[in-house]
């Protein structure tokens, strides 16, 4: 539970906070530990309405606000506010309730002595590994208002990236379901009325036509059965791709889709290498930087194979070497890889790699929907055109008997 506080420091200062405890007791007992006097505590959003906010479900934190909170940090920074200060204004700010009371926290042990990496590291479901390494090797440098520059940067790359590639799919999607909902109304409501015509008028109707009415009565009779099926099937696969087999044959599947797995090929090249220079640039170890690159890839197949290159360059081996095992990677990263080493300039490669692969990665979705969506046009049109060639030819067929 998430307690809200209001306490003396033991210099007379008041402070305010939330901390997350078990009960109000415990709350209490580890703001004294930090030499707090509490004055007041209560509950932090008792109604129905904060508890779903607060659920595994609704606490996530957007990444368009992880983007718009890093840059505010480096501003701050920019101004030379203490620390504590700048997340306290900064909860101030955010509407995201998750967010808010994490920011609250941060500056809460910030100020207790926490260094903020290690403030961060305790809120892993917002600031992910990747964000953490950033923040701490600023710490270590000095250089943290240049980190979150850095990160500021990066996130808004990645945020523009996996936005185009989910805006992409906006249309078809839409267009999908609106038609799935039309040939449901078609075949339970509009079909078996016509059916009842074909019916009485005792005609020989057409084969497909007879394929329609079969169709349509099996959807009024079991429509509600394939529904629940359905639901149960999508919510094991759901469960299943979330296991570690079932996730890597999902990223298997993935990359193996004609066209669309080199779409998603180029989508996972173009974080890896971005995510390297960011971290690099920051000053991050090349091994420990393909360790945070594993992890935020979130593909199975480039995951267990960073990992693999992690431990390989670990042991000795070179960078390019370690890469050129793995099939996943594309001999033109290799080789790019290869030239950087010998001009000692890995850096600023792998740079140019990630603007390279986002390129290619917005080409290939522009390409991909200036096909798709005159496909989709076409295959859902010859779709309604044969539905109602089969309902309405018999039904003329009778008017001209008639």
């Amino acid at each position: 539970m998430f307690f809200k506080y209001k306490a003396i420091t033991r210099d007379g200062r008041e402070r305010e906070g939330a901390i997350d405890a078990i009960s109000e007791d415990s709350a209490i007992v580890a703001l004294q530990k930090r030499g707090l006097i509490v004055s007041d505590i209560r509950t932090e959003g008792d109604t129905w309405v904060a508890q779903i906010q607060r659920s595994s479900f609704f606490s996530k934190v957007p990444n368009r606000d992880m983007v718009i909170l890093s840059r505010q940090i480096s501003t701050l920074f920019d101004a030379h506010i203490s620390i504590v200060r700048v997340f306290k204004l900064l909860s101030e700010e955010v509407e995201n309730e998750t967010l808010r009371l994490t920011l609250l926290k941060v500056a809460d042990d910030v100020q207790d002595g926490s260094p903020l990496s290690v403030a961060f590291s305790r809120h892993p479901r917002v600031f992910s590994s990747f964000y953490i390494n950033m923040v701490a090797s600023g710490e270590e440098s000095g250089q943290l208002k240049e980190a979150f520059k850095h990160l500021a940067n990066y996130l808004e790359r990645m945020h523009e990236l996996v936005s185009k590639a989910k805006h992409a799919l906006v249309y078809p999607t839409f267009v999908v379901i609106v038609f799935l909902v039309v040939m449901i109304v078609m075949f339970t409501f509009v079909v078996p009325q016509i059916a009842g015509i074909l019916i009485e008028s005792g005609q020989e109707v057409p084969i497909y036509t007879r394929i329609v009415l079969a169709v349509s009565a099996f959807l009024v009779s079991y429509g509600v059965f394939l529904l629940i099926i359905a639901v149960a099937l999508g919510s094991l696969l759901v469960w299943w791709t979330r296991t570690p087999k079932g996730s890597e044959v999902m990223a298997s599947f993935k990359l193996a889709i004609p066209y669309i797995g080199r779409l998603y090929q180029k989508l996972y090249l173009a974080r890896i290498s971005d995510t390297l220079n960011t971290l690099l640039a920051s000053g991050v170890s090349m091994t420990r930087a393909i360790e945070v690159s594993a992890k935020v890839v979130d593909n199975e197949i480039y995951k267990r194979a960073l990992e693999e290159i992690s431990a390989d360059v670990q042991s000795g081996t070179s960078v390019p070497e370690s890469f050129a095992k793995h099939e996943e990677i594309p001999n033109m990263f290799v080789h790019m890889l290869k030239v950087s080493e010998e001009g000692g300039a890995i850096g600023s490669v792998l740079g140019t790699l990630a603007d390279f692969y986002q390129k290619e990665v917005s080409i290939a979705v522009d390409t991909i929907m200036s096909l798709i969506e005159p496909l989709l046009i076409l295959l859902l049109g010859l779709f309604v055109g044969i539905l109602l060639a089969s309902v309405l030819l018999p039904i003329y067929d009778i008017a001209m008997g008639v």
